[in-house]
């Protein structure tokens, strides 16, 4: 009911800030649009809250926002839409890097561009900001080999979007690691979108197989979540759930529960976006070309 009245709340209010703005409002100085993939992954909400708050410091700045669930075309032509405002820099977390490439590259010809989480496939941008993916999937890999120790086990590796850049590159970072270790079983690579339900069913799938999991590793907090009420439906005890994103909401609170064995704290970037884009807006020169956010583990007790 809680995360209804959020979903509701934001579509609400991020309609009312779409629509006041068919022109640059007077009284402020800069107008920035953000363009985000979701609001439903846990990750992109938080994305949202954060720059709100930082944007809300500036009193001269007004921020836009739309919300393209997901859908790359549709992210594409609200691009173009907040272009059409007047907008003097655009925030974008792009659904699919490949596909939103071309109209990145077309806005960057026109006005600065930061782009957060998933990278394009270009550089014609003026700030990335994003995790270091690959790096959490090695920690993740190294956090399993300590569970499993010696004797090894099975481990059911539940991922974001397979066509998105971090999914790849944190499910690159965990088979570095297992490839070295013959005695642990990657059984299963499956695709839960980010989202709890998903991979809540997916784990029951493989529950009602009767297959045995030691360790579940998700790619964020919301499906490992999703696969540990699965087993608490099936009665299967014993299960180390591990996921990514630290959401105080979310994973450190399952950790502190020890629900989860451990999540993979980042921090979100929305603070650093609104912060960089006020001085690139300023024309300061001492602008990086990437921001890589490094992630830590936390461990339950």
């Amino acid at each position: 009911m809680k995360l209804l009245f959020t979903k509701i709340t934001l579509l609400i209010l991020m309609i009312m800030l779409f629509c006041s703005c068919q022109k640059k409002s007077d009284g402020y100085k800069y107008v920035i649009g953000v363009s985000q993939s979701n609001l439903v992954e846990p990750a992109q909400i938080a994305l949202y809250e954060e720059i709100l708050a930082e944007g809300n410091k500036y009193s001269d700045l007004k921020l836009i926002f739309s919300d393209s669930s997901g859908e790359s075309k549709r992210q594409e032509s609200e691009i173009n839409r907040l272009m059409e405002l007047g907008i003097d820099l655009l925030i974008v977390s792009p659904a699919d890097s490949k596909s939103l490439t071309p109209a990145i590259n077309e806005v960057y010809k026109k006005i600065p561009v930061i782009v957060m989480d998933r990278n394009i496939e270009s550089d014609n941008y003026t700030l990335f900001i994003g995790a270091n993916n690959k790096k959490i999937g090695t920690m993740a890999g190294d956090f399993i080999v300590d569970i499993l120790g010696e004797k090894g086990g099975n481990v059911l590796e539940l991922m974001g979007n397979v066509s998105s850049v971090p999914t790849q590159d944190i499910s690159m970072g965990l088979d570095e690691v297992l490839k070295n270790n013959p005695n642990i079983n990657l059984m299963g690579k499956v695709d839960a979108n980010w989202l709890r339900d998903p991979a809540e069913m997916i784990m029951k799938s493989f529950l009602m197989r009767n297959q045995k999991v030691d360790i579940v590793f998700a790619h964020n907090d919301a499906m490992a979540y999703g696969a540990y009420l699965a087993a608490q439906q099936y009665r299967v005890y014993g299960i180390k759930f591990i996921g990514v994103g630290g959401l105080e909401e979310e994973g450190v609170k399952m950790v502190e529960s020890e629900i989860f064995a451990g999540t993979f704290f980042r921090e979100i970037g929305g603070k650093s976006a609104v912060d960089y884009a006020i001085k690139i807006l300023d024309g300061e020169s001492e602008i990086p070309k990437q921001i890589i956010l490094e992630p830590e583990i936390i461990k339950a007790n």
